[in-house]
């Protein structure tokens, strides 16, 4: 039987932080309507595709490193505060820590989402991202420094995410336990996909039935 478990590392995106605020900024960067870049970040989205392709197809031939960058400078960068965290993760991610749980948030971001995201101050031990370890999801090195930052045995580590590819399948091939958080439309598409279902340890609805599952007796 598997051991119980001593850390909780979660996703960020569409786990703690609603992504509508990044994509409407990037809609009014190129002054494309925000339905129009939320509809398109859909369609890649069902077709399995990286989501910055919505900004290709928006703008064909796009930098979008260079285009991040033109924004923080024109003053209209990133930009991340209460109001954009589900209003399950505090609580949440309180409990945990309060039975005993390390907690890490560790997600494909910027290194400036992660300290916009520390600024927060969320009850989590670490909080990282992909910018700042110069590695990204679905890489192996990412979840072994998730792993290293969570201190617990890959069998005692799970991995809370609502991407398949990136969360779900790749943690499990990393030898952590996995979670698969029903939300935003990554969450949702593949909610009842049997690779999904089969792969993930636990599948749940939010961060509060997230706690009941991984501190259940």
């Amino acid at each position: 039987m598997p051991g119980m478990i001593r850390a909780v590392v979660l996703d960020i995106g569409e786990t703690l932080v609603r992504d509508d605020r990044y994509w409407g900024a990037w809609a009014d960067w190129l002054q494309v309507p925000r339905h129009t870049v939320s509809a398109l970040v859909g369609a890649v989205v069902a077709e399995g595709r990286d989501n910055a392709d919505a900004l290709r197809l928006v703008s064909p031939g796009i930098d979008v490193a260079s285009s991040y960058a033109a924004r923080e400078a024109a003053g209209r960068g990133e930009f991340l505060d209460e109001s954009d965290l589900y209003p399950d993760v505090r609580p949440a991610l309180g409990e945990l820590r309060s039975r005993g749980l390390r907690v890490v948030v560790a997600g494909n971001q910027t290194a400036r989402a992660g300290e916009l995201l520390r600024r927060l101050d969320l009850p989590a031990d670490e909080i990282a991202t992909s910018g700042q370890w110069g590695h990204a999801k679905p890489d192996r090195e990412f979840f072994r420094l998730a792993r290293e930052a969570a201190g617990a045995d890959p069998e005692e580590t799970v991995y809370v995410g609502d991407h398949p590819a990136h969360d779900i399948h790749a943690a499990h091939a990393a030898g952590l336990r996995t979670a698969h958080l029903r939300r935003g439309p990554w969450g949702y598409f593949w909610a009842d996909d049997p690779a999904v279902v089969k792969t993930a340890d636990w599948c749940v609805d939010s961060l509060t039935e997230l706690v009941a599952a991984v501190t259940e007796d």
